[in-house]
């Protein structure tokens, strides 16, 4: 056992705008950002204040390093100031205790080190880490371990990837019916008349196409805040945009910020509105049912309330369409992060039959989507499981309760970085890129 100080140099060094930018992996560790996807592009104004990581180095966010936010940099590179860069002496693999960081066990020690006004908040300065203590094998079993794990990781990541290419193609063939079906119905007979917009298409004769606006109020959510500002309010829980999943909210990481009283009937989410996330991958959409907590909504996500001429089931039909075939991007404010405002919103025009008919077409997807819908669940299902096996792995693994001295990899264990790109996050929710550019 020893001090992080004794295995890691603090290094801090600006000044190198040239280097490509660094972000982390809740999953994988740090990674080369891609700049060239446009659901993610930023302007970098600042470049000059960014830290530069060496190849081999250790980044991890201050705020996040408790959730597994830490890595190994991949190659010379930049990241936020608020992330802390420590570069490995000669006894450490910096890989090695990349995985022994992200252990459950070890995160727990982050948060007894971390300091910060709330919970929320805390930060791992590296005054802090310096003093944590870590177990240190041979640097030759360190090497051993890396090059076991990697060749597991490999293995798991080939898996995944097969049922994310399953899942693909089941949600492929959902969009196909629900794309039909809310846009031409289920009677082929049916006479169809133009839309008036061409990527709508023709549409049945007696169905309207209709703005959103004329059939669902819209709120944005506001800005909240941590802090009890008056008496005029309490705290309240609250939802972002990486609670905002296709078609079912994620309610598992939900917390609580500042409401005033005047605020709270404007904010809250009731049954039947629909979500829709302002950012990230614009125009995610869910459902609210009333089983859920009561809920507030964040700036980044639109409240949606559906009016008597419109199911909500039949609009969110809609909004998993559009997403999917990208209608929200191409509409969307791009000076920096995309944002889907309101104002770009409320104009998407969307298909309106009777109700009845909404009504019958709903049921109709429900059961032809149901066998697709079991399908992904028990894909996603084994995705966890898979990953589930691998952390209890590198557990066992880098705390000594697997001997693996005599190991050697077989022809099956060949590694590629190609390969393990698919441990990385299943959402965009899933990366620090929020937390670390606000500290900018």
């Amino acid at each position: 056992m020893l001090r992080n100080g004794r295995l890691f140099g603090h290094r801090v060094e600006t000044g190198f705008p040239d280097l490509p930018i660094l972000e982390v992996s809740l999953r994988t560790g740090v990674r080369v950002r891609d700049m060239d996807n446009l659901k993610r592009k930023q302007v970098m104004s600042q470049k000059e204040k960014y830290k530069r990581a060496v190849k081999g180095d250790i980044a991890y966010n201050m705020m996040r390093m408790w959730q597994g936010a830490v890595g190994p940099a991949p190659e010379d590179g930049l990241v936020s100031p608020a992330y802390v860069v420590v570069k490995p002496y000669a006894e450490a693999n910096s890989t090695y205790f990349s995985y022994l960081f992200r252990t459950a066990a070890y995160m727990q020690e982050v948060n007894k080190f971390s300091r910060g006004i709330v919970a929320d908040r805390n930060r791992l300065y590296w005054e802090s880490f310096k003093q944590m203590p870590s177990l240190v094998p041979p640097r030759p079993e360190q090497n051993q371990i890396v090059a076991y794990l990697r060749a597991q990781d490999a293995h798991i990541a080939r898996f995944i990837k097969a049922k994310r290419d399953l899942i693909a193609l089941l949600t492929e063939q959902k969009l196909r019916i629900i794309d039909h079906a809310v846009t031409r119905g289920l009677d082929a007979s049916v006479n169809l008349k133009p839309s008036g917009i061409e990527w709508l298409g023709e549409v049945p004769e007696h169905w309207e196409v209709q703005r959103l606006k004329n059939i669902a109020d819209v709120v944005l959510g506001k800005m909240l805040t941590m802090e009890a500002k008056d008496s005029d309010g309490e705290f309240k829980p609250y939802l972002r945009s990486t609670n905002v999943q296709w078609l079912k909210p994620d309610v598992c990481d939900v917390k609580e910020m500042w409401i005033s009283h005047t605020e709270m009937q404007q904010l809250r989410i009731r049954k039947g509105d629909l979500l829709i996330s302002e950012g990230g991958e614009v125009g995610r959409a869910c459902l609210w049912t009333d089983e859920l907590p009561e809920c507030y909504i964040q700036n980044s996500v639109h409240r949606v309330a559906a009016k008597s001429t419109v199911l909500p089931e039949f609009l969110l039909h809609q909004f998993f369409v559009y997403g999917k075939q990208g209608r929200f991007n191409a509409i969307v404010n791009r000076v920096s992060i995309a944002h889907l405002t309101r104002e770009k919103l409320v104009t998407i025009p969307f298909t309106v039959p009777p109700i009845e008919e909404q009504k019958t077409i709903c049921r109709w997807i429900a059961d032809e989507c149901r066998p697709l819908d079991e399908t992904i669940t028990r894909a996603e299902d084994e995705i966890k499981l898979i990953r589930e096996y691998r952390d209890r792995l590198i557990a066992d693994v880098v705390t000594g309760q697997v001997d693996l001295r005599g190991w050697q990899p077989g022809p099956d264990d060949v590694v590629s970085d190609d390969d393990l790109a698919a441990l990385g996050d299943d959402d965009a929710g899933s990366s620090d890129d929020e937390d670390a550019d606000a500290e900018d």
